[in-house]
């Protein structure tokens, strides 16, 4: 009998603990999710990005003006699952890319900003038709940026779970361009994807790359044509770009284009649309 007792006694006493444990549990503050496929958690990942961001240096008024407003964008999900030009053939992108207004507009731009090109490519080795193949393909050469907003398009790619890590880290970069002075929050629009400016870099790029080319002070890959070409001819440089030599595939230079944009199609239909403008100038 009293072993009986005992044993139950100490059954009931597991029971208790296991209770006291799971209450335990039930009274601590829920860990908010890394990632989400929706605007549910958006707010509580908007709160762990404030404090990633202190940690990595950048003040308190950058990541307020940065942060302040912004909400979870459907429309960038829906353009981010929905890229149906990674799946065009050489011939179809840049024949359609590739055309009559921009072989013209190009060459014009190559005659009337010779003197500035002269000395990019005197600095970075990266010669004219280069950078305004790759300035027509972003954006028509400074036409069109895009019309979303730059930190809400990152805050919501950061937020899904298919490339977390990688936008993550874009949107802190892009605080630290609010700190730095580049980008002013409330105006930057672009790409869905986050890119900035006439040649459209992402903010980690921006960071690392941007030049102030015509001194006024400023890096403004928006708005300053001068900025915008040097700090292009900057980025192919760094990865490579070997002065005077030819750009086709196999080559340094074409190793080059393609860090510049890791999709064959497109890193083809740049060099392609460089020696045609070349070839005219």
């Amino acid at each position: 009998m009293t072993a009986w007792v005992s044993a139950f006694s100490r059954r009931a006493k597991n029971t208790f603990v296991a209770f006291g444990f799971l209450a335990a549990l039930a009274a601590l503050p829920a860990r908010a999710a890394e990632c989400g496929h929706d605007a549910e958690g958006f707010a509580d990942f908007l709160s762990n990005i404030r404090q990633e961001a202190v940690t990595a240096g950048v003040s308190e008024s950058a990541i307020d003006a940065g942060l302040n407003g912004v909400t979870y964008n459907r429309s960038v999900i829906s353009h981010d699952r929905g890229q149906k030009v990674f799946h065009q053939s050489f011939e179809e992108f840049s024949a359609r890319m590739v055309n009559s207004f921009r072989l013209h507009k190009g060459a014009k731009l190559l005659n009337q900003n010779a003197e500035l090109f002269s000395k990019i490519e005197q600095q970075y080795g990266v010669p004219g038709p280069v950078l305004v193949a790759i300035w027509g393909l972003e954006t028509d050469f400074g036409a069109y940026m895009g019309n979303f907003p730059t930190i809400e398009s990152l805050a919501t790619l950061a937020w899904d779970c298919r490339r977390s890590a990688e936008f993550r880290g874009e949107l802190i970069d892009a605080l630290k361009l609010v700190q730095r002075g580049d980008i002013n929050p409330q105006t930057a629009r672009g790409a869905w994807a986050g890119e900035i400016g006439q040649t459209q870099f992402m903010p980690s790029s921006y960071l690392k790359f941007a030049v102030d080319f015509d001194g006024d002070g400023t890096r403004d890959l928006i708005h300053d044509k001068a900025d915008v070409l040097a700090s292009t001819a900057n980025f192919l440089q760094h990865y490579g770009w070997q002065r005077g030599q030819p750009w086709g595939e196999g080559t340094a230079n074409m190793e080059a284009i393609q860090a510049w944009n890791k999709s064959a199609v497109y890193s083809k239909t740049i060099a392609y649309f460089a020696e045609k403008l070349a070839e005219n100038h």
